[in-house]
């Protein structure tokens, strides 16, 4: 395991020395970045054509260089990320840099299969879609394009992104860290591309563009709904609100380290991460006392009130009712920020704050993205499922489990039916950090691909020859 407090103050002593002048006002042009979709579409357009003829060597040479950049400037990126879009964790965001460049499958993802037989020989293999368009987020910009570019350049594809407003300096960062790799690895110029300015109406561009075959969105339900109604090829990586439940069979101070550790990962930024804590009456009093033990702050009732409308915002949805949705403005901030908007002065060593609460209250309900984690107690391991499953609201993203009783892991598994179900570990676990299998930052629940990777991206392609080599 990471040491996070040796490692911490490493960081903190590299970025005091850190000069981020010229990421903040560039010196030169920085490649692959437009002022116009349509230069940007031109461009990515133009590089497909040379970049189709690439084999898979070549196209793991320019991952490999990828890979090495985005450990050199991890440090940069995560800097960049927070000061950027005001959300997350440097520390944090450092880690995510190295995770999607040492675990991000690259061309080993994409296998052919053959058959053999009387009739002949047919292969089976996965070719590009061509030029993808790709919506990304400001939780997580820099690692969804690192990660979606591995993926989707291992499967010979271009790539246009369209990021999220409030991330567009490092989104920029990123494309230029990317296309500065794919050229040091003797690729086209471009292949990757982005526009300086995002907006919806580049967004409307990119999507509607005939050259663009295919269409990600890595972002709320929204995106993915417009994407998915696009008429192309889709895949949508929307909203989660992962329940995490915990029974009396549960090692209780580990599972209360790991629910912490899990909720305030870059401050809550992962839509994998613990949003909610359904705990069996008899185990519940001693989970609290260990969460208290690894930097959690629990409120009393009237300050959930008090910090309900601090982090919760009234609107009217389109039907004219009055809705609770979180208030923008606190996703991924520090816990000790949030808690000095209702006069808490808390001391530095808590992340992440915590309070009783009922299934109906609102941060049970709603997918806040900060370190703000409820708790409702449960009598039953079938009440805490039934309730896991409500408050999860169908999307089918990710749940989490501390217990040592297998048919309750089997009970919750088929019950919630998540892309990713994680037992007795941190919530991060579940995309491969400080655990097995590979990891992805475009998590694809409502199209179906699930944890994405280079085969996401590509089309299956049969090749039949007729009559002809089989040899036995």
């Amino acid at each position: 395991m990471v040491d996070e407090q040796k490692v911490s103050r490493i960081v903190k002593d590299v970025l005091s020395k850190m000069d981020l002048s010229a990421i903040n006002k560039p010196t030169r042009k920085q490649l692959g970045v437009f002022d116009t979709m349509e230069e940007a579409l031109a461009a990515v357009n133009k590089a497909y054509v040379q970049f189709r003829k690439y084999n898979k060597a070549q196209r793991e040479a320019i991952i490999s260089e990828i890979r090495k950049l985005t450990h050199a400037e991890a440090e940069t990126m995560a800097k960049l990320a927070v000061e950027d879009t005001g959300m997350g964790n440097v520390y944090h965001k450092i880690l995510k840099h190295h995770l999607v460049a040492d675990k991000t499958l690259g061309t080993e993802d994409l296998d052919t299969r053959a058959f053999s037989g009387d009739g002949g020989l047919t292969l089976v293999e996965m070719g590009p879609y061509g030029i993808i368009g790709a919506i990304t987020p400001s939780t997580n910009p820099s690692c969804t394009i690192i990660c979606n570019s591995i993926c989707m350049l291992a499967g010979g594809n271009g790539i246009i992104f369209n990021p999220h407003p409030h991330a567009k300096r490092i989104s920029a960062y990123t494309v230029d860290l990317v296309n500065r790799a794919v050229q040091a690895a003797g690729g086209p110029e471009n292949i990757v591309a982005t526009v300086a300015n995002p907006t919806m109406e580049t967004s409307n561009m990119m999507v509607n563009h005939p050259s663009v075959k295919m269409l990600v969105a890595t972002g709320g339900p929204g995106v993915v709904k417009m994407l998915l109604s696009s008429g192309k090829k889709a895949i949508g990586a929307g909203a989660g609100n992962p329940p995490v439940i915990v029974d009396e069979t549960a090692d209780i101070k580990k599972a209360a380290k790991d629910i912490v550790d899990g909720c305030t990962f870059d401050n809550n930024l992962p839509c994998i991460a613990e949003k909610e804590v359904f705990a069996i009456s008899a185990i519940a009093d001693e989970l609290i006392h260990y969460m208290l033990q690894n930097g959690c702050y629990m409120l009393s009732d009237p300050q959930v009130k008090q910090l309900e409308d601090v982090v919760l915002v009234t609107k009217k949805n389109k039907a004219g009712k009055e809705v609770r949705v979180i208030n923008k403005d606190w996703v991924g901030r520090d816990a000790k920020k949030i808690l000095a908007q209702i006069g808490v002065q808390a001391s530095d060593d808590i992340r992440c704050i915590i309070c009783e609460t009922d299934f109906s209250q609102a941060f049970v309900q709603t997918e806040l993205m900060m370190p703000i984690l409820p708790i409702v107690r449960v009598e039953t391991f079938d009440e805490a499922v039934e309730m896991a499953v409500k408050a999860e609201h169908g999307n089918r993203h990710s749940a989490h489990l501390h217990s040592k009783n297998v048919d309750h892991m089997t009970q919750y598994a088929k019950a919630i039916e998540t892309t990713i179900f994680v037992k007795n570990a941190p919530s991060y676990a579940g995309i491969g950090f400080n655990a097995e299998g590979w990891t992805t930052f475009t998590i694809a629940g409502p199209t179906g691909e699930g944890i994405t990777s280079p085969r996401s991206f590509t089309r299956l392609r049969r090749c039949v020859l007729s009559d002809a080599l089989y040899i036995i």
